[in-house]
């Protein structure tokens, strides 16, 4: 499924547009639902357990926090402010759809917390920790993928609606934008000559990272294994050794592809058209608030459309689509600091969603 998905991906405009983790998801739901592949299996239980939890840990391992400094302060006070507003959309969406959800809700006002803080690798991450139903989840992805395309269509036409933004960063803010290229890239091909003495080492730092992170949240129940997680791997990540191995963002990412198209094969069709409605404005309500957050708030403080626009696309689809759009606007001096604060939001992503999940719980 995930090696037709990325072929598809690959040759096909229309489904270039969907991306292979929708496509995969849409796969795994045909196949099982008409019988050709099973809609259970130890294998899918693997891949919503150990396999995502070691795809979060393999991604992360390549956040360096200190180039997150590199982002410079226009483009980072415009990534806090859409970081709140998606905290305070996902609030007003579950107040909105929250009952047309299901019990289920609250999950969902964390997971879209989540993705549209830092993008969706950590979606899934979530997803496991919560224990989100299949069909549930399957919904939101498929609500996530349709409107962060849209999105980016809104921010590439956004500099040009509000006002027009600056041909160049301040001195601060410009950096050179070689090196956030093979950030993004590195999730979908292999920049540097991946050897198998790397790979030993992902993989066996990726489990002691899953194992100790295991023990900690029995030790302390009060924080889930998914933090405990997120926080060792982040913590290795500054390991100058360790974030040279590599290979490690793109193991995961196919992890996180094998895990989608697995989680697909285990919905049944009925029950997402069921929820797909509310869950389609459920994510559709907590991207506008963070829409009108940004920008509303980002101009009243001086903060150009450009930067706006990329800050954005980091928050709702993460470092890739940060380059993706500054490149296609032109706007070179941003590349590097959309990547830097799109890798903050890969590694607060967790911690927000989390946190908004549990507040809306608690007020249930």
């Amino acid at each position: 499924m995930v090696w037709v998905a990325l072929q598809l991906e690959r040759r096909l405009a229309a489904f270039k547009a969907l991306g292979a983790a929708l496509v995969g998801i849409l796969l795994g739901m045909v196949l099982s639902n008409t019988g050709l592949v099973p809609g259970t299996s130890p294998t899918y239980d693997w891949l919503s357990s150990t396999g995502v939890s070691l795809a979060v840990v393999l991604i992360l391992l390549n956040v360096d926090l200190d180039s997150i400094r590199s982002a410079g302060p226009r483009m980072f006070v415009a990534f806090l402010i859409g970081a709140v507003a998606t905290a305070v959309g996902a609030l007003i969406g579950f107040v909105t759809v929250g009952r047309a959800v299901g019990p289920e809700g609250w999950k969902l006002a964390g997971q879209f917390t989540d993705t549209y803080t830092g993008g969706g690798m950590n979606f899934a991450a979530l997803g496991r920790a919560f224990d989100t139903s299949a069909d549930l989840f399957t919904a939101a992805v498929a609500a996530d993928v349709a409107l962060t395309a849209v999105w980016m269509a809104a921010c590439l036409v956004a500099p040009l609606l509000i006002g027009r933004s600056a041909i160049a960063a301040s001195d601060d803010d410009a950096t050179d934008d070689a090196a956030p290229v093979s950030v993004a890239q590195s999730l979908t091909s292999s920049i540097q000559p991946v050897v198998i003495a790397d790979l030993a080492a992902l993989i066996a730092i990726a489990a002691a990272a899953l194992w100790t992170a295991g023990w900690l949240a029995n030790t302390i129940p009060a924080l889930p294994e998914v933090l405990w997680l997120s926080t060792i791997a982040l913590g290795l990540a500054q390991i100058a050794p360790i974030r040279k191995l590599h290979g490690g963002a793109l193991l995961g990412n196919y992890l996180l592809l094998l895990f989608l198209a697995a989680n697909g094969a285990q919905s049944v069709l009925a029950n997402i058209f069921r929820v797909g409605p509310a869950v389609f404005w459920f994510a559709a309500i907590t991207i506008t608030v963070h829409g009108v957050g940004i920008f509303g708030i980002g101009k009243l403080m001086g903060i150009d459309a450009g930067t706006l626009a990329v800050a954005s696309q980091a928050n709702v689809g993460g470092p890739a689509s940060a380059v993706a759009l500054a490149g296609a606007r032109g706007y070179a001096d941003r590349v590097l600091p959309g990547v830097a604060v799109g890798l903050l939001g890969y590694a607060v992503g967790n911690y927000s969603g989390f946190l908004i999940a549990n507040l809306v719980r608690t007020l249930l």
